[in-house]
């Protein structure tokens, strides 16, 4: 598929809610900061929602000539003071922040500038620091199953395979899929983390990714892992954090409570991508993933992931017991808690262990989550259903 079609294809799935919270924050704050991967669709998004604004000025920093339009920033902004000014991967310039808030604070106007990183964690530190009341933050993820449900010819089989990133789901087949996988992988080790600023061998990296693929939703040892590596304790959560920064892992923290049962204290780690958990292992075929040990775990991490994604201002942990007893994630949010239990089977069964954990948590709505087309009960307030009729339910709680 050409890459013009891709993005066409892109304007169908993108999230109305997600544009509309864009103008929002652009209405409230002078500047408004878009984090998300890089090729999750940042980029095309911005440019779409450009048309509908006559004053628009784009710089990618990463081109050389838009970069030496930024030489005197000062007077660049100045001389585009009345448009609309899009700076896309801020991070590489992380200095320009001290000079946004300067020139924000000599032109406040909402809505000026936007901006573009592929970074997290400490790309927002650095703006709200520099930018404090002057700033607002919206994440834009690869797709959800949310979002390509409002098309028909949507399947969770290639999404699951696939992964969210547009270029990778929209491809002509599984192996061009594949190829753009292992692609991104090759210059997010090589390129992305140099540029922003860590020397770490990318054979390195990829070491760190092989291992966390093999332990994906599962608990994380620091230690152990590290000695697996070959690393130190505190070099391996150096890495682990990279990697959540720069989106490609994610992880969830235990479940907090004051009983007196023990509890895992250590989180587990999640590839936010389904796509790139199976390239990194190999598994470039449904047929494939069917009969490969990361089955259940990959449905785990797929669910958990377009949870979160879809619901972000809950709070979120799993519960498991020293004795095994666990429910996959907690979601809390005021005085509702909702349990998740991820099952990769047409025919799910809940143990004895998550019964146990259950009567621990005491969740007002329980969601067995499995790949099946219709909901059912299973007792009061508890159903198995779908990825799509699980996000349905959960927003008549919120």
């Amino acid at each position: 598929m050409q890459i013009e079609n891709v993005i066409y294809n892109m304007h169908k799935y993108i999230d109305r809610q997600i544009e509309d919270f864009v103008k929002e924050n652009m209405q409230v704050f002078p500047a408004v900061l878009i984090t998300g991967p890089r090729q999750s669709g940042k980029s095309t998004f911005v440019k779409n929602l450009s048309n509908d604004i006559d004053a628009f000025v784009y710089l990618d920093l990463q081109d050389r000539n838009d970069l030496a339009k930024l030489t005197e920033p000062g007077l660049f902004f100045d001389t585009n003071r009345e448009k609309i000014l899009c700076l896309d991967e801020i991070q590489l310039m992380p200095d320009l922040f001290s000079i946004l808030r300067s020139e924000i604070d000599k032109n406040r106007r909402n809505g000026r500038f936007i901006l573009l990183g592929s970074a997290s964690r400490n790309l927002i530190q650095k703006s709200s620091e520099s930018l404090a009341g002057r700033i607002g933050v919206v994440e834009l993820t690869p797709f959800t199953f949310s979002e390509l449900q409002k098309e028909s010819d949507s399947d969770i089989k290639r999404f699951w395979l696939r992964g969210g990133y547009p270029e990778s789901y929209l491809a002509r087949s599984d192996s061009a899929s594949a190829i753009w996988r292992e692609k991104f992988l090759r210059t997010y080790t090589e390129r992305d983390i140099p540029q922003l600023g860590f020397q770490i061998p990318s054979m390195q990296i990829n070491r760190m990714l092989q291992m966390c693929a093999h332990l994906h939703a599962q608990i994380f040892n620091a230690s152990k892992l590290g000695e697996s590596l070959g690393l130190t304790h505190p070099t391996v959560k150096r890495y682990l954090d990279l990697l959540e920064q720069t989106f490609i892992l994610r992880s969830v923290l235990p479940y907090e409570t004051n009983i007196k049962k023990r509890l895992v204290k250590s989180p587990k780690i999640y590839f936010r991508d389904s796509g790139l958990l199976h390239r990194i292992l190999q598994v470039d075929d449904f047929n494939e993933l069917m009969g490969h040990p990361v089955f259940g775990p990959s449905w785990e991490g797929l669910v958990i992931e377009n949870i979160i994604t879809c619901f972000p201002d809950w709070k979120y942990s799993f519960y498991r017991s020293a004795t095994g007893d666990e429910i996959d994630l907690v979601m809390q949010r005021k005085r509702v808690t909702i349990a998740i239990e991820c099952k990769a089977s047409t025919a799910p069964k809940l143990n004895k262990g998550f019964a146990r954990a259950y009567e621990i948590v005491k969740p007002s709505l329980t969601l067995v989550i499995a790949p099946v087309n219709e909901k059912y009960p299973i007792k009061k307030d508890a159903y198995v259903c779908g990825l799509k009729d699980a996000v349905e339910m959960i927003e008549k709680r919120v």
